[in-house]
């Protein structure tokens, strides 16, 4: 139990130099895409860009010890960054820090509860249309960066009209930066995959490794490259005294303060109670938590190479980052797929790879944040279309299509109801959908009836019902095996009970009314293959005769008896 609570006392006694060097490369790579992608998810989530630095240290310390997926890079996520800013309700970082607290808060409640299998609630198409969504939304707020446009307004729609209304005052400089750095990062996320020539015999000379090796550096280093050209070529017009784009300003110097969360905040003239802000926040209490941990198992299942994952380990890690994070003014933190396959391409050996990350996000915080001053806003919004678009699983859509094409409908209205509505309100109209499906295929099973001839040659009904009785179908099955024994009202009904694992008291009502129905018409009803469980059940309501049996024989012999007793009836 210790080692699984405490992965690091599993790992620590075998590490050795490979590893510690294969963890620093990995670290200070990974710490090389965090620090542009932090700054920016800061502005997705509304806050000032040194928030997205506080939020992507303390965090990659404390996994280090719990967490039990070594190529899990926690920070600040794209999905954690949109329904932050969706809660804040622009009331100022207090909110996001106390909402990262919180999360954190109800993300270990569940990993000590082991309440993990409330995101087998997320199906896979309401996951998909939640994602894809949240991408567009996210890549939407950015446009107006890109465009150096400024207005109010972080909605989908709202964002949209705003580009109507405005798109004449267009900064040309920052439309054209924007624009080519999102050119620029596209073609350098496929430098890494370049041939580089390999011979036939499999060896490609040191030469061709090390710049198979270069081209997967620049290719993975490609956010902060860009980024300090563009600072660079920012500085230099500023030395000349010309400002031709909108530059993210100043980042405050030096290290977060170590304090408790805020439990009141001060925002103009009115002072918010610990219980106004937990009731501005709202459901975003569980919505991010929950969607956290969802997109943190599936990042730790894509790198498990198989392996089993300790959902419920990984939930209370996630819990203890976000809750140390949040000391250091932190908002809500998740593992992030994309910081993950980094990590992963870069050979990381154990999760110590984050203290090197995190490291190097102290060194930057502290050293150089005068310098973020030039980073211009349309660069940080080309890193984060760039990062978002292909969280869209739109081409997921035809797949679902070809399976089931009733999937589609809880995806297309996940998908909807995200981009329209809010997203947290997207995946719950999208789980309630869902859930209306299993809801009404549970009250609608499939009954299958067929005329037979028992051994010694009496004919009778056979229906099948192939699920569980439970009490939404409880009438639907009582109506369908009466209409079943119409086909021949002589003959005797079998009711095969063979796929049926449950039932319940509505259910076990129910069939006390249908044996009632056929006492009362004359007719013989036999239950085949009824699980003693679900016979107890049945029983439990005093039925006026159970007549029920398990093997073939039993069966032929009752169907005899039932024959017999109908032609003393009629004589």
């Amino acid at each position: 139990m210790l080692l699984r609570r405490l992965p690091i006392l599993a790992w620590l006694p075998n590490y050795n130099f490979r590893s510690g060097l294969a963890d620093l490369i990995a670290g200070v790579t990974v710490g090389l895409t965090v620090i542009p992608q932090a700054i920016a998810y800061a502005g997705v989530a509304g806050l000032p860009p040194q928030y997205g630095l506080y939020s992507s240290f303390m965090a990659c310390f404390v996994y280090t010890a719990l967490g039990s997926v070594k190529d899990s890079a926690v920070g600040p996520t794209a999905i954690a960054a949109i329904l932050t800013r969706e809660n804040l309700h622009g009331l100022g970082p207090e909110f996001a820090v106390l909402l990262a607290f919180l999360s954190g808060c109800v993300e270990l409640l569940m990993g000590l509860l082991q309440l993990g299998f409330l995101i087998d609630f997320i199906s896979g198409p309401v996951s998909v249309g939640f994602t894809s969504a949240a991408a567009i939304i996210i890549a939407t707020t950015q446009i107006k960066d890109i465009l150096g446009l400024s207005f109010p307004g972080g909605k989908f729609l709202q964002v949209w009209a705003g580009l109507y209304e405005h798109i004449g005052e267009t900064r040309l400089w920052d439309a054209t930066l924007g624009l080519g750095c999102l050119l620029l990062l596209l073609l350098l996320r496929k430098v890494k995959d370049i041939k580089v020539g390999v011979s036939e015999k499999g060896g490609g000379g040191r030469g061709r490794a090390a710049l198979a090796q270069a081209l997967w550096f620049l290719s993975t280093t490609r956010n902060i490259l860009v980024v300090l050209v563009c600072a660079g070529l920012a500085y230099y017009f500023d030395t000349k005294n010309q400002t031709p784009f909108v530059l993210t300003g100043e980042v405050r110097a030096g290290l977060p303060r170590l304090a408790l969360p805020p439990l009141s905040a001060t925002v103009g003239n009115h002072t918010y109670t610990f219980t106004e802000m937990t009731s501005t926040l709202g459901s975003a209490i569980f919505v991010v938590p929950l969607l956290s941990i969802l997109e943190n198992i599936a990042l730790a299942k894509v790198f498990s190479e198989g392996k089993y994952v300790d959902a419920t380990q990984e939930m209370i890690a996630l819990g203890v980052c976000n809750m140390a994070a949040s000391l250091v003014d932190s908002m809500p933190v998740s593992g992030a797929l994309s910081r993950g396959a980094v990590n992963h391409a870069s050979g990381v050996a154990t999760p110590a790879g984050g203290l090197y990350t995190g490291a190097l996000v102290l060194l930057a915080l502290q050293y150089f944040t005068p310098y973020f001053y030039y980073i211009p806003k349309a660069s940080l919004a080309a890193v984060i279309i760039a990062a978002v678009v292909f969280m869209m699983e739109l081409h997921v859509f035809k797949p679902i299509w070809r399976t089931k094409k009733v999937d589609i409908i809880p995806a297309v209205v996940t998908f909807a109801a995200c981009l329209l509505l809010r997203l947290e309100l997207g995946i719950v109209v999208g789980i309630a959908v869902n859930l209306l499906f299993l809801l009404y295929a549970s009250a609608r099973p499939a009954v299958r009836v067929t005329s037979a001839l028992s051994s010694d040659g009496v004919p009778h009904v056979v229906a099948s019902v192939d699920r569980a009785l439970a009490f939404p179908s409880a009438e639907f099955v009582r109506r369908a095996v009466r209409k079943a024994a119409d086909r021949d009202a002589r003959a005797p009904l079998v009711l095969d009970a063979s796929h049926v694992q449950a039932a319940d008291f509505t259910a076990a009502r129910g069939i006390k009314a249908l044996i009632e129905d056929f006492h009362a018409r004359g007719q013989t009803i036999i239950f085949y293959n009824v699980k003693p469980s679900i016979a107890e059940v049945f029983r439990g309501v005093r039925p006026r005769e159970f007549l029920h049996c398990s093997c073939r024989a039993e069966l032929d012999r009752l169907l005899l008896e039932a024959q017999r007793q109908d032609k003393q009836a009629r004589a």
